[in-house]
């Protein structure tokens, strides 16, 4: 069952279907670059840990453009800033392919950011003052579907003999299609806010950001996205280097990482209020431990392979079901003001722990990275044990509390 508040006008289905293209239009860049990165790198003669400067590069994008999200959304509209926005990343695709200079390569990787968080908060914000909580959790499966399919995209590229650049050309064309979509149907998009702009929400922002469960929230975000796009960019180069598999496999495997992700999300969303959803995230959780277990154990393809499933799927709710308890625990004012804190984190943690495991096997090799996949997820696992501890600060009325839980 979904509740909808009765102020909520429902918009027409083709914004709806034009918001499930864009959240796979953001995946499907995202997971690219740890496919094709073996070649870039053997391209511009570089490190293992140089991998780590395109994270950056990108999180500082994604991160400036996703804190201006509201005020850019205000100004041009939604429609107008998701055009640009997936322009942008369109660009930044085009860059990738024909850059001859490795520091170009990285520059486009801000552009690759900048767009990206734009595109973000724009469809977040509308979803959650347009549309349903089931459709939040099912856009974010797109997302998954988009990140299954670009590395998919870019394995049958390499596989067939060509360069990276053709695949980086066929997905920027997508992205460059999809921004004419958005562009030509602009009036229609209205004037949806990323953010709220009540001088509670202003007031509260301090109080927000020392608040003890908020940190702890943002911590875990950090740590979430930092797993999920290690697996995501590191399988890979482990698989392939570290474990002799042939690049159509190793491909195969990430982009079955992505879709248990995306698979878990659309089950998950349907059984998390009846199953509870801290419940739910404890014992997932403990499925991502386990598939960590497996992937880093020496026990052969087939039982990384098996890891990797695994994690995907208790991976899956984590990220849709920590952002539906947010305003359960702590209420209205300063849950807008976490989220914002914890998408900034999430993203930071793509750009931070992917590359530092990148410096550490560069160090002591790529064995470190599958280790490092079982120490974030016994850290993530502890951290929600920690969280569902805190006390309940909400000052959300116990009615609107249950109308968040139901998905």
């Amino acid at each position: 069952m979904t509740i909808n508040s009765p102020a909520r006008p429902r918009p027409r289905l083709l914004l709806i279907a034009l918001a499930y293209l864009g959240f796979v239009s953001l995946g499907l860049p995202d997971a690219v670059i740890g496919v094709a990165w073996p070649t870039v790198r053997d391209t511009f003669s570089l490190s293992q840990s140089a991998i780590g400067m395109i994270f950056v590069a990108s999180g500082i994008g994604y991160c400036f453009s996703s804190i201006l999200a509201g005020k850019l959304t205000e100004d041009l509209g939604i429609g107008l800033l998701l055009a640009g926005s997936t322009g942008l990343v369109a660009t930044a695709l085009f860059g990738f392919a024909c850059s001859p200079w490795w520091f170009l390569f990285v520059a486009f990787a801000v552009f690759h950011g900048l767009g990206s968080g734009a595109i973000d908060s724009g469809l977040n914000g509308y979803a959650a003052h347009y549309m349903s909580a089931q459709h939040m959790n099912w856009l974010h499966a797109c997302y998954c579907l988009g990140a299954m399919l670009g590395p998919l995209l870019m394995t049958a590229v390499l596989t067939s003999g060509r360069s990276y650049s053709a695949g980086y050309l066929t997905v920027g064309t997508v992205m460059l299609l999809l921004s004419l979509m958005f562009l030509a149907t602009r009036p229609q998009w209205g004037t949806a806010s990323a953010t709220a702009a009540s001088t509670e929400l202003r007031i509260s922002a301090i109080r927000a950001i020392r608040n003890p469960t908020v940190l702890l929230q943002v911590i875990l975000f950090f740590c979430y996205t930092g797993l999920e796009a290690t697996f995501s960019q590191w399988t890979f180069t482990v698989l392939t280097e570290s474990r002799g598999m042939t690049p159509g496999p190793a491909g195969i495997s990430v982009g079955v990482f992505w879709a248990s992700i995306g698979t878990g999300r659309i089950i998950f969303g349907l059984i998390a209020d009846q199953v509870g959803i801290d419940r739910l995230l404890r014992f997932s959780i403990l499925g991502v431990i386990v598939g960590a277990l497996l992937f880093a154990a020496p026990w052969g393809a087939e039982a990384a392979f098996m890891g990797l499933i695994l994690a995907g799927f208790g991976l899956a709710p984590v990220f849709p079901c920590l952002m539906t308890r947010t305003p359960q625990r702590l209420g209205g004012a300063l849950s807008a003001h976490a989220v914002g804190f914890q998408m900034g984190a999430a993203m930071i943690g793509v750009a931070v722990i992917p590359g530092t495991l990148g410096l550490i096997s560069t160090r002591y090799g790529l064995h470190a990275v599958p280790i490092g996949t079982i120490v974030l997820s016994v850290a993530l696992w502890l951290l929600h044990e920690f969280l569902t501890r805190q006390p309940n600060q909400g000052g959300t009325p116990p009615s609107e509390q249950a109308a968040a839980a139901i998905h």
